[in-house]
Order: C-alpha cells, then structure tokens, then sequence
C-alpha cells in the first residue's frame, strides 16, 4: 500500500486514524452497545458474550470501510475538492494517494466480513445475509458506480445500516435470535446518525450542487433540511419517551434528556447554515456525531438500569 507525504513527521498510523475519521466511529458503537444491553436485558437463553469484542470490531472496521472507500470515490468524482469541507482530506492534502486510500477500504471491509463468519460458524447463514447487507450498503454507498448516496437515498441508507441491522445485528451475533422489536429499540440512535449526515449534506449543498449529485438537502433545499435536522433530533428524544410511556422501554432511559442541551445547541448551530457560506457550520456533523455519542451511552445506561434495577 503505497502513500505519499506531505509531512514527514507524521506516522502512518495517524494518516490512517485521519482517514477512517475515527470521529464518526460512534455512530457504529453505540448502536453495537445497545444491541448488547438490549440482549442483556430481554434475552433469557444462551448468550455468546466471547463474541462481542468481534462483532465491535468487525462493526467499526465495516464503517472504516466505508469511509475510506468514500473518501475515494468523492475525490475521483470531484465531489471533494481543495474548497470543500467533506472526507478526511488525506487523498486531497496529498498524505496518502487514492489508490493507498482505495485498498485500504477494501482491507476493513475484507476483515470485517472475515470476523463476521466466525458468527456464520456460531448461528448459521441467516446471519451471512446480515452480513452481506452491511457489506453492501457500505460499499455501494459512493462506490462501483452504483453510489446511492448521490440520489438522495444517503439517508435511508444510514438509517437501516447505523440504527436497525446493527443493532439487529449484534443481538443476532450474540443470541442466534433475531429479535425485531431491536427495530423499534434502534429508531432514536438511527434517527441521530442520520442527523450526522443531514449536518454535513447542509453544510455542503453548495458544493453538490456544482460536483452535480443530489442529496435529500439538495433536492429538499437550505430551509427544509434544517427542519429535517431539527426533527431528527427532536424524533429522537421523542421516540425514546413516546416507548416509555407505552412500556416498552424502562424510565430510566429517559436519562437521554441529560443531552437535551447540547442538542439544543447544535439545533441553533445548524439553524445559522448559509448555502453560500457553509464556514458558519463547517462543524455540524462532528458536533451532531458528539451529541450522537452522549445520548447513546446514556441510552445504553437506561435500558443496562431497567434491566438490573
């Protein structure tokens, strides 16, 4: 794998860290740790705990794949430039070459789905079909011509990978059971990681617009994806309230209002968005991805506190 330096101070393993955007990684844990917890306090059968560190690896090394292989394709198609905020910026800044970037992608995915069939060996082939979903949402998401994230279909997609099939996901991995009410259990962490992207498709609307891909904010426009943002956060709290009250979810989740602040906060943030002054946001989506990861864990504590209290 080949690269090139700007900077030779700098080790590969920190060119690495900057390009899979370790920043992001919490949208792929923390709906691992509520899968955990959620097998924790509803399952009654055999749990297979040896695997979680597997399938915590095997989920981050997936979403790794799919940063790097969007970093990729993005600069190929000229959706990252010089001027724009996207990606990582490693292939842009010339600290690693595409091609390194592109191999690299490929290398996560091919580990993850290596560590994933040692789940096939525990449970089966129903979970191979889990696996090959993530596989191919990930890396079809801007790659090999395909790129759905460019028809506007980026949201749906980080919906059903980052809330409902990981989630489902883990509790499968550890149980053998596919339990889906983790598809309700998942709607206020799918919700969030969704808001991630929002942040960042507003900030970048602009610069979509002149590399000629469609993202929901770009059909939708500045003023109707800042209410899509404020729905997905408010949807979130919500959704989380909305199941305590019908009893499927312990009080003690409702420990996710401790991070009512902050998200009010990126709610005011985002609002400022400027279509031709997208500095005023230039944070957005890692604000929103550090919210995501204050309201997990403490969605993770809830449902670990229902079960044990």
């Amino acid at each position: 794998m080949t690269s090139t330096f700007t900077n030779p101070q700098r080790s590969q393993m920190s060119l690495w860290i900057q390009a899979a955007r370790t920043f992001s990684f919490p949208a792929s844990v923390v709906p691992i740790l509520v899968g955990i917890m959620w097998t924790l306090s509803s399952y009654h059968g055999k749990i297979y705990w040896e695997l979680t560190p597997l399938i915590l690896i095997a989920g981050v090394l997936f979403h790794a794949g799919t940063n790097l292989l969007n970093d990729y394709y993005d600069y190929k198609k000229g959706v990252d430039r010089e001027e724009t905020y996207g990606s990582s910026r490693i292939i842009i800044e010339g600290l690693l070459s595409p091609e390194a970037v592109f191999k690299g992608g490929l290398l996560m995915f091919a580990i993850g789905f290596a560590l994933g069939l040692v789940l096939v060996y525990y449970h089966g082939f129903e979970i191979l079909i889990l696996g090959l979903i993530g596989l191919l949402g990930g890396m079809l998401y801007t790659g090999f011509n395909v790129s759905y994230k460019y028809f506007a279909l980026g949201d749906l997609g980080v919906f059903v990978m980052f809330g409902p099939l990981m989630v489902l996901g883990t509790v499968a991995g550890l149980t053998g059971n596919f339990d889906y009410n983790t598809f309700f259990v998942s709607i206020p962490i799918g919700l969030l990681t969704i808001a991630i992207l929002n942040a960042n498709n507003i900030r970048d609307i602009i610069f979509d617009k002149q590399a000629k891909i469609n993202t929901m904010a770009t059909v939708m426009g500045l003023k109707a994806s800042v209410i899509e943002y404020k729905f997905l956060i408010f949807g979130a709290f919500s959704s989380v309230l909305i199941m305590v009250i019908v009893g499927f979810l312990s009080p003690w989740t409702l420990l996710v209002f401790i991070s009512l602040k902050p998200a009010i906060d990126n709610i005011k943030y985002v609002s400022k968005a400027d279509v031709n002054n997208p500095e005023l946001i230039k944070i957005g989506d890692v604000r929103t991805a550090q919210h995501n990861l204050m309201f997990g864990l403490l969605y993770t504590v809830g449902i670990l506190l229902g079960a044990i209290i």
